[in-house]
């Protein structure tokens, strides 16, 4: 495996920025120092760019784990846009073996079927014996468009199956029957509350973002899950950062179309550009994309974090023209800028995964 020194960059290991060199030795952080003087298979001059943790894609649609409608080619929307670890937010197709084959470290919420009011744990059951250890939680479609539910009483049992699971439980709010109170109420610690900023019926503008509150107090994860901006009312989420509220995690809620749409462009670094420009500070936008996701998912030893003895997944960013944005979400409200970031370099367990023509 060839050895990567990385020299000159503003590095993000996953707490805070500092100006170190990193040199990657068998696929691992072998020397985190300044101004490191040593021979390696590849020099790479970072300067003006940010090197940081792969970053974590909690929540996206996968090619042959979720539906054949919405599933994307993991490592295609992945690499090229700095990410190593992903988390598919369905797994209905409950195909562990493809999930084996993927480069990119990958785990899956599995879907429960909410029919009449009434969850569906046998098949839930099913799905986690396929998956095994790759299944972390269950996702819960509480919307009146996707789902049979009608209040709170689905979620509750779900919620308990999961504690005797060991799962973690992650909630699409859009399109509740419930006000989003009701759900945070329902939730548990280490939960997760995805479209937190979707608008329409019962979103968390409703009293005040008290919901936002409510669930920041008890410890819920607090997803941002842009969908390609279908489940993001912008004016919200800018209202909620200026009263100091922001999501825990950024991620993409990617799929297929998604994914080549806005000319290719859509992935975890513009979703970054997004909040950047929505008032959240750099720190918190990069926090939520490593080491925020890997606390939520329980795998601080494996992602998330730039250390020396820590497995070599490493992205290098560039907030550059060609990362630029004009955006209208399903409400009419424009989000733009002139500037975005762009992943120029991705590092796969030591190894040169992708690098851009630009960099």
């Amino acid at each position: 495996m060839r050895s990567i020194l990385l020299k000159n960059g503003r590095v993000w290991d996953g707490e805070q920025f500092r100006f170190v060199d990193i040199l990657t030795e068998d696929g691992t952080i072998s020397r985190m120092e300044g101004q490191i003087c040593q021979n390696a298979d590849f020099v790479i001059d970072a300067t003006g760019r940010t090197v940081t943790a792969g970053l974590i894609d909690m929540h996206a649609h996968l090619k042959g784990i979720s539906s054949d409608n919405i599933g994307a080619q993991a490592e295609m929307c992945c690499f090229p846009f700095g990410v190593t670890s992903v988390v598919d937010a369905e797994g209905v197709l409950g195909d562990k073996k493809l999930m084996d084959s993927f480069l990119v470290k990958s785990q899956v919420f599995v879907k429960v079927p909410i029919k009449k009011n009434e969850p569906d744990f046998d098949t839930v059951k099913e799905k986690l014996w396929i998956y095994g250890e790759r299944a972390v939680g269950l996702k819960v479609y509480f919307d009146t468009g996707i789902s049979e539910v009608l209040d709170c009483s689905p979620l509750e049992k779900i919620c308990n199956f999961a504690e005797e699971h060991h799962l973690i439980v992650m909630v699409h709010s859009t399109n509740s029957p419930t006000p989003m109170c009701d759900i945070v109420k329902t939730l548990r610690k280490g939960d997760i509350l995805t479209h937190i900023f979707h608008g329409g019926i019962h979103n968390a503008a409703e009293a005040g973002y008290q919901s936002l509150l409510e669930a920041k107090k008890k410890g819920i994860a607090l997803d941002l899950g842009l969908e390609g901006f279908t489940h993001t009312d912008y004016s919200l989420f800018e209202e909620s950062v200026r009263i100091g509220v922001f999501p825990d995690v950024i991620s993409t809620d990617l799929t297929k179309v998604s994914l080549n749409t806005r000319g290719g462009k859509y992935g975890l670094p513009m979703c970054m550009s997004v909040a950047k420009k929505a008032g959240m500070s750099e720190e918190a936008v990069f926090r939520a994309v490593t080491s925020n996701p890997s606390k939520v998912l329980g795998i601080e030893k494996k992602c998330g974090f730039l250390k020396e003895g820590a497995c070599a997944d490493i992205a290098v960013l560039e907030e550059m023209p060609e990362g630029r944005f004009e955006l209208m979400d399903m409400f009419g409200h424009s989000m733009q800028a002139k500037k975005g970031y762009q992943c120029v370099l991705t590092v796969a367990e030591g190894q040169i995964i992708y690098r851009s023509s630009l960099f």
